[in-house]
C-alpha cells in the first residue's frame, strides 16, 4: 500500500499504540461513527495540492522503497516512511495550548546492506505541536525533527529525503522517470469487499535516485531506482482481517506491477484485494483479485518475534502472460517498532525474475507483510 498499504503502520503518542503502514496499513474496527472523512468514490487529485496533507482523514503514509548501488559495486535496499496519525477531536483535551496534539507523526527507516548481509532500521515518534513534526498542506514536504520528504512544485517535481541516526542516514535526491499514477477505481482503493474501507492511493512507481548513504559510520555516494507511495484514508481493517502482503515490482523493461492481497483469519485474500501495472509508456491499468495469483513457496522464522513469514513468492498475471520468481535479497528484514507504531513488520527489498510473453524477464521490488505477529489493531 505501502499500500497497503493502506491503512498502515502507525500508532500514536499519549494512546497506546497507533496502527500500521504500508501498502497499506491498518487499525482494528472502531463501531463508533467516525468523525474522520471518508475515502469515497468520485475523489478528484489535484496536484501538487494532494501530495501534501490531508488533516481530514485519519491516516497518511508518505512511503518510499529504493534499491541503490555504490561506485564500488555495494548493494544497498532503503526503506523510508512517515505516518500521520489524526487524533479524535473527543480525545484532544489541552486546547488552546499550542502542545495540543491533533495529529501524532511517526516515521521508519530502514537499510537492508546487500553485499554486507545486514540490516539495521531505526524510528521516530513526535507530537507536531511547536514545530518537532508536521506536514505541508498545499504540498509534499513532511518532516520530524531533521528527517523530511519533501518534493518541488515545479516542473521537475524533484525529492529530496533525509533521515539519520548515530550509525545510518541517507541524503537522497529522486527525479521521477515516469508520470504519477493513482490506484483502485473510481478515485478509491478499496480494502474489504462490499463495504466502504477505502483509500485515496497515488504512486511515483520509479524515481531515478542519486545521493549518499552511510552505513555503520561509511558513506557511500550511490544511484538507483525508487518506488513511492502516498496513501490517505480514514476506514481500519475489516473484522475478519489479519494483515496483508504488498509487493512492488519494477522490471528491466521499464514496466511495474503493484500487487497486495488483504488477509483474513482463515488464510484467504478478502476480495477487494488488487493492483495495478503500469506499461512503458507510463500508462497503468487495474487489476482485480481474479487477474492475478500469489503463490508462497518457502518460509523463514524470525528469531526475535517468532513469527513465521513466507519468504519466496510466485507471481502469476495471466493477462501479461507474466510469471515472476520473487527473493528477498536477505531473509531478516524485519521491522520492530516498539518506540513507535508497536507493530512488527516484514518489509524487505527483494529480487525478480520470470518470464514475460515467453521471454526471460527480471527486475527488483520491496515486499510488506503485516500481521504475521499479531493482527494489526490499535
Amino acid at each position: 500500500m505501502k499500500q497497503i498499504i493502506t491503512q498502515g503502520i502507525r500508532t500514536a503518542v499519549l494512546i497506546a499504540a497507533i496502527c500500521t503502514v504500508a501498502p497499506s496499513l491498518a487499525l482494528a474496527a472502531d463501531p463508533s461513527p467516525s468523525p474522520f472523512q471518508q475515502a469515497t468514490p468520485g475523489y478528484q487529485y489535484n496536484f501538487p495540492r494532494d501530495h501534501g496533507s490531508h488533516p481530514t482523514y485519519k491516516t497518511e503514509w508518505w512511503y518510499y522503497t529504493g534499491h541503490l548501488q555504490s561506485k564500488t559495486g555495494r548493494s544497498f535496499g532503503f526503506e523510508l516512511t512517515f505516518f500521520r496519525r489524526a487524533m479524535p477531536p473527543g480525545d484532544i483535551k489541552t486546547l488552546p495550548s499550542k502542545w495540543s496534539i491533533h495529529h501524532v507523526y511517526l516515521a521508519h527507516f530502514a537499510v537492508t546492506d546487500v553485499t554486507g548481509k545486514g540490516f539495521h532500521f531505526t524510528e521516530k515518534l513526535s507530537r507536531e505541536g511547536l514545530g518537532k513534526a508536521g506536514a505541508d498542506e498545499s504540498r509534499l514536504h513532511v518532516w520530524i525533527d531533521d528527517w523530511h520528504a519533501e518534493a518541488a512544485t515545479d516542473q521537475t517535481g524533484i525529492h529530496t529525503l533525509t533521515a539519520h541516526d548515530e550509525t545510518h542516514g541517507l541524503t537522497l535526491t529522486l527525479q521521477p522517470a515516469k508520470p504519477l499514477i493513482t490506484h483502485g477505481v473510481d478515485g478509491i482503493s478499496r480494502k474489504e469487499a462490499g463495504t466502504d474501507h477505502a483509500s485515496h492511493y497515488i504512486s511515483f512507481t520509479r524515481l531515478t535516485t542519486t545521493g549518499s548513504l552511510t552505513v555503520n559510520g561509511e558513506s557511500f555516494e550511490v544511484t538507483g531506482t525508487t518506488w513511492m507511495d502516498h496513501e490517505f484514508g480514514s476506514s481500519d481493517l475489516g473484522n475478519d482481517q489479519v494483515g496483508w502482503d504488498w509487493f512492488s515490482i519494477q522490471l528491466e523493461d521499464n514496466t511495474e506491477l503493484m500487487l497486495y492481497r488483504m488477509r483474513r483469519a482463515d488464510g484467504s485474500s478478502d476480495l477487494a484485494s488488487s493492483g495495478t501495472v503500469v506499461s512503458e509508456d507510463g500508462h497503468s491499468r487495474h487489476l482485480a483479485v481474479a487477474d492475478f495469483q500469489i503463490e508462497s513457496t518457502a518460509t523463514w522464522t524470525s528469531t526475535e518475534s517468532k513469527a513465521t513469514y513466507p519468504s519466496r513468492w510466485r507471481l502469476t498475471v495471466p493477462s501479461l502472460d507474466l510469471t515472476l520468481d520473487v527473493t528477498p535479497l536477505l531473509a531478516d528484514q524485519e521491522l520492530r517498532t516498539s518506540r513507535s507504531t508497536k507493530v512488527t513488520y516484514w518489509e524487505g527489498a527483494v529480487a525478480v525474475t520470470g518470464t514475460k510473453q515467453g521471454r526471460p524477464v527480471k527486475g527488483q521490488g520491496y515486499v510488506e507483510l503485516a500481521g504475521y505477529v499479531e493482527r494489526i489493531k490499535m
